[in-house]
């Protein structure tokens, strides 16, 4: 027991050396397509096509800085709620960023902030087993191209055809800055109302390297890959992603969906 907890403690370190150690020089990514206003209604699944959640996207442009929140409310009374805040001259630059999730859905409570001009980070989590309460505070160096809440608007904006890496921070819950790869792999049909659209689907696959790779997968810590769907039109369009919304939790379908009326 000793000894088995030793080894667990040495891979530890050895991944969070190793998470720091990454490079992470990157590019930050070009603005094909402006974000303007929206008001997108949006529904959360689980992998088999249960409704779980009903949401909103919410964006608005306010003195040079665009505001987008996602927020998610559970049928069990749960939310997950997420805002991210990004300017938009020439590149996309996240400048803040800001998550809050609480109810059954998840393990604990949650509440994270990160803001790029201070790199400063704070998460307070809750566990609902014991009512733990812990709080990390510290900095990061953030690279330009880090897009927390901003994966999606990257992948819209790609060439047709295009593969980018970026960097993400996965709170977990301390932080760890990891690179995202954002990779083409084939087209799909999919149906407007009668109409037919074709939709680019993307893996998102974090990169941890080979022996980063081998520490988490011995630890069992192993991010999952995430998918979205692009349907490539004349204008870009968000239609579905798939994968975990909580770093290590479930994987859910988020797909868009419109007002319908009742009898």
């Amino acid at each position: 027991m000793l000894f088995t907890r030793a080894a667990t403690l040495c891979l530890l370190v050895l991944v969070t050396v190793l998470l720091w150690l990454c490079p992470v020089s990157a590019a930050p990514v070009s603005v094909r397509f402006v974000e303007g206003v929206t008001h997108g209604f949006l529904v959360l699944r689980t992998v088999n096509g249960e409704l779980i959640a009903s949401g909103d996207l919410l964006q608005v442009s306010r003195d040079g800085q665009v505001e987008s929140r996602m927020v998610f409310r559970f049928k069990d009374g749960s939310v997950y709620d997420e805002t991210v805040m990004f300017t938009q001259e020439r590149v996309f630059t996240m400048q803040s960023y800001h998550l809050v999730q609480r109810g059954p859905a998840f393990t604990e409570d949650t509440e994270i902030s990160l803001e790029r001009a201070s790199g400063k980070y704070r998460v307070n989590t809750k566990a609902h087993k014991d009512g733990r309460d812990e709080v990390l505070n510290g900095t990061l160096d953030l690279p330009p191209d880090v897009y927390n809440g901003m994966v999606i608007k990257v992948a819209k904006n790609l060439p047709k055809g295009a593969s980018e890496t970026v960097h993400i921070v996965a709170f977990t819950p301390t932080p760890r800055l990891i690179q995202l790869e954002l990779a083409p792999e084939g087209e799909r049909k999919v149906l407007i109302g009668e109409l037919a659209k074709t939709a680019t689907h993307y893996v998102l696959r974090p990169q941890l390297g080979a022996w980063l790779n081998l520490f988490a997968t011995l630890l069992g810590r192993v991010p999952s890959e995430s998918h979205a769907w692009i349907i490539s039109d004349e204008l870009p369009a968000f239609a579905r992603f798939e994968g975990q919304l909580v770093t290590m939790g479930p994987v859910w379908r988020i797909e868009t969906t419109s007002p319908h009326w009742p009898d």
